[in-house]
């Protein structure tokens, strides 16, 4: 479909969009009201969401989170575990599968060993559940959490994606707005993510001033930078970046991600030649998948002595459910994402976050929190 046809389906939708839209206004003002109840703990409670669809990155912010607290206290992260085939409450371990737990608090829990990853259904259980932990968790990290107003946080982060502004966007179904632009309202925090590393002084003006921000909210914004290649499957052999750019004569691309492009650009950096296979966001990789990648695979080697199967660290914890065929096993690596703050911006808000959680602990004495 080209583009007129995509933006004439997007004007039949809007008519369902005012209906959600309608529908979404009457949850909040229910629960900005207390006809609907939220729910307060005693435990520093983290938000990181986003109020669009597709990924906006939480799982690197989510880690990045993580990384900075867990020098200081007993973290945890809590999500639903989006596309899980359980439905209880589970702590992952470093042998669950993203059957048991969904890819993202695997791969979350692979990075951070030391820290509780949990997931459950329904959040104020997890809540419930992580408090009763020994030793005790000190601070709860809530993924994807920014609509699960049947919790409230204590400190909350939006994420929003700088290639998708969310004031010139509409609501589900004719865009991709969750609800309303204006509800940015709720966040302590704004992050623009996936930024240009370098942006101009007048245009990062412009897009502060379009976000039309409440006093004490805090604005920042951030990139994703690339670490270097790891295998999917430990046991096979480790190549780095480097190496990869002197030998590869082609590059598989696999992912099932929300938005591929990035990976794109950065297996251009290693070889140009490349082929894509593209699944849905959080995809179940099957036998006939893994065949199709193998078959693929094998094509490009006609052409080329060395091949690179490329994919991303969620994507390989599905990837390791199955056995491929060795020579793909040992072609197959997965890049590291890192989040890096524009405008020296990186100490300001860890301060923030580790005010917050000093302030709020349990221990603390400024904390007057209820559990309600």
């Amino acid at each position: 479909m080209n583009r007129t046809g995509r933006n004439n389906w997007k004007v039949v939708l809007i008519p369902f969009s005012w209906l959600y839209g309608a529908v979404i206004w009457i949850r909040n003002i229910l629960y900005d009201n207390g006809f609907l109840k939220s729910s307060c703990f005693k435990i520093p409670l983290i938000s990181v969401g986003n109020i669009t669809v597709g990924g906006t990155g939480k799982t690197p912010h989510v880690e990045y989170l993580a990384g900075l607290l867990d020098n200081e206290f007993s973290v945890a992260t809590l999500s639903r575990g989006y596309k899980r085939k359980t439905r209880d409450f589970r702590i992952a371990s470093i042998e669950s599968t993203a059957d048991e737990i969904g890819d993202e608090p695997l791969q979350i829990k692979r990075r951070f060993p030391g820290i509780t990853v949990a997931v459950d259904r329904k959040r104020s259980n997890g809540i419930k559940l992580l408090m009763k932990q020994a030793p005790p968790v000190e601070v709860i990290l809530m993924d994807d959490a920014y609509q699960h107003r049947s919790v409230k946080p204590g400190f909350s982060i939006l994420l929003i994606d700088y290639t998708r502004p969310i004031d010139s966007d509409r609501l589900l179904p004719a865009g991709m707005l969750r609800e309303p632009a204006s509800n940015l309202n709720r966040a302590n925090i704004i992050l623009v993510t996936r930024s240009p590393e370098r942006i101009k002084p007048m245009e990062l003006r412009e897009y502060v001033n379009r976000m039309d921000l409440s006093i004490g909210q805090h604005l920042y914004f951030t990139t994703m930078r690339y670490g270097d290649l790891s295998p999917v499957f430990p046991d096979t052999t480790r190549r780095d970046a480097a190496w990869f750019k002197k030998q590869v004569g082609g590059v598989l691309i696999v992912t099932g991600i929300a938005n591929p492009r990035p990976l794109r650009q950065y297996a251009r950096s290693i070889n140009t030649n490349m082929i894509e296979l593209s699944f849905p966001d959080h995809h179940h990789y099957s036998r006939k998948d893994i065949k199709k990648i193998s078959s693929t695979y094998h094509e490009l080697k006609k052409k080329h002595q060395e091949i690179l199967v490329l994919t991303t660290e969620k994507d390989a914890m599905r990837i390791r459910d199955h056995d491929p065929e060795p020579e793909v096993r040992d072609a197959l690596h997965a890049v590291r994402i890192y989040v890096h703050f524009l405008n020296d911006d990186k100490d300001e808000f860890d301060r923030q976050i580790l005010n917050y959680v000093n302030s709020n602990k349990r221990s603390s004495i400024l904390y007057q929190g209820e559990d309600s």
